[in-house]
């Protein structure tokens, strides 16, 4: 159940619409069980129904677009407006659910690079049958003829359709993706993340910059604003920080799409009690926060196992 709901969620890049696909898929199995032949694996039948409904659903656009929020003060100007507004973080704690299964001698992504936030977005930009080829080929090692059968096409359509789809995931993430010194999980990966967590919590702007790549960004789903570099940044966190002033900020570690994550819980001024703000993910590149994604989704926070209210802390 777990590795095909991380397959739907790879397909559509949100957990609720792949918790919807999911159902769809065990109850479309479950009724054409008596018709399973038996010419592919029971998995590969799965991953058959499980891609087509997410095709389904991409196609008869049924996903829950969601709502643009509206920031409590007037941001200053995106440095441009990014596409996939429905991207939702995955908890790692649902990675680790996952039986050991390893992929074909096809695939081409490692695990960990196979759930990482840049590479859920750059799928989500693909043309849909694209995203799916790239899946089922280069990530979980299905042959040709095997997706073939999939989508219904050809081994010669397939091979076609994975070498644009490369080409284009090249495009969106020209920048390569450098590892922490130690790796991800590792103390120089966790002492970094505490550091912007101090900087953050206590509005420490230039704290927080300082430790930016040169090519750093902000975004925060499902807003489609997005700040790009170091003063860009620094605007957006001067203008929000200035709206929070004497509001309280309290970050709680956890861990997403593989990634040192936070859920955000914020009180107004006297208040005992703060709300739950979504949850912000970090990717590393080398020493340095190469981007900060704030998914401004109060109802996260469950979905990490953690409660959408909290005690304030002195």
């Amino acid at each position: 159940m777990r590795e095909l709901h991380l397959h739907c969620y790879r397909m559509l890049g949100c957990l609720t619409d792949a918790e919807d696909v999911l159902q769809e898929t065990m109850v479309a199995a479950w009724r054409g069980l008596d018709g399973f032949a038996g010419r592919s694996s029971l998995r590969a039948w799965l991953y058959r129904i499980a891609t087509n409904r997410c095709l389904n659903a991409i196609r008869d656009g049924s996903r829950r677009p969601p709502a643009e929020p509206i920031p409590p003060f007037i941001p200053p100007d995106p440095s441009r407006h990014g596409e996939v507004t429905w991207l939702q973080p995955y908890p790692d704690v649902w990675l680790e659910q996952l039986a050991d299964v390893a992929p074909g001698p096809a695939a081409r992504y490692e695990a960990r690079a196979a759930v990482e936030l840049a590479f859920i977005a750059a799928l989500q930009r693909l043309p849909r049958r694209q995203t799916a080829v790239v899946i089922l080929s280069d990530v979980l090692g299905f042959s040709a003829s095997e997706v073939a059968d999939v989508l219904g096409s050809s081994p010669t359509a397939v091979k076609g359709a994975l070498q644009r789809a490369l080409a284009a995931l090249a495009r969106h993430r020209a920048a390569p993706a450098h590892e922490p010194p130690s790796g991800p999980g590792s103390a120089a990966e966790h002492d970094l993340a505490r550091r912007f967590a101090v900087a953050f919590t206590t509005g420490a702007v230039d704290s927080v910059v300082a430790l930016l790549s040169d090519d750093a960004w902000l975004a925060m789903p499902p807003a489609p604003h997005e700040y790009l570099g170091h003063a860009a940044i620094e605007g957006f966190l001067r203008t929000s920080i200035g709206w929070r002033r004497s509001r309280q900020l309290e970050l709680v570690p956890t861990r997403a799409n593989g990634q040192p994550a936070f859920a955000c819980y914020l009180s107004s001024p006297g208040a005992s009690t703060a709300y739950s703000t979504g949850v912000l993910v970090l990717s590393m590149s080398g020493d340095r926060i190469s981007s900060i994604t704030h998914f401004h989704d109060a109802d996260l926070s469950q979905q990490f196992g953690l409660a959408r209210q909290e005690l304030v802390t002195s």
